[in-house]
């Protein structure tokens, strides 16, 4: 069944705003960028999450480790019998790192559970936060972000969508119904 657009909810120049606000949120709570890194979740959670470190960069004038994780084979809700399992890049050491990671959307939480188990796997960081454009409400699992971008309430027949450029060509968040 194709969902068809109910609503744009956040434009192009909304979600750069969102973004700074966001990496602003996550240099204050950390106090600086001393052991700070950021680790997108694919898929968009890595354009997102690299437009945040650009942004932190931009405010700290220091660099900031970035990696991209895939938590496809850490998931317990398989759709497909043959997963596509992309690259996981974490190039620096995530022990005793405030790791921030990165999605678009937060829905039951399912996909950060795979994202923690997936990051454990790397080391042990001193802190594990969480970054989302959009906290959309219908969690399965005790799981809430420390940065939001945008709460947006939901019935579990909607279905909310951050489009990045990098992506899907254009940039906003989509209600769908």
């Amino acid at each position: 069944m194709k969902r068809r657009v109910k609503a744009k909810l956040i434009d192009e120049v909304g979600l750069q705003r969102t973004i700074a606000r966001l990496a602003h949120e996550i240099v204050e709570r950390n106090k600086g960028i001393e052991k700070l890194a950021i680790v997108g979740i694919r898929t968009r959670g890595v354009p997102l999450g690299q437009r945040i470190v650009r942004k932190i960069q931009e405010i700290e004038g220091k660099e900031v480790p970035f990696g991209i994780l895939d938590v496809t084979l850490y998931r317990d809700d398989f759709k497909y019998k043959h997963p596509v399992v992309r690259v996981t890049d974490i190039p620096f050491a995530i022990d005793d790192m405030n790791v921030v990671l990165v999605d678009d959307v937060l829905y039951t939480g399912r996909t950060v559970r795979a994202a923690l188990d997936a990051l454990i796997d790397f080391g042990r960081p001193a802190s594990i936060q969480l970054a989302v454009i959009v906290d959309r409400g219908h969690r399965e699992l005790p799981i809430r972000p420390d940065f939001v971008g945008k709460n947006i309430p939901t019935s579990v027949g909607e279905e909310v969508r951050v489009h990045v450029k990098e992506i899907d060509g254009e940039e906003g968040v989509f209600l769908l119904q």
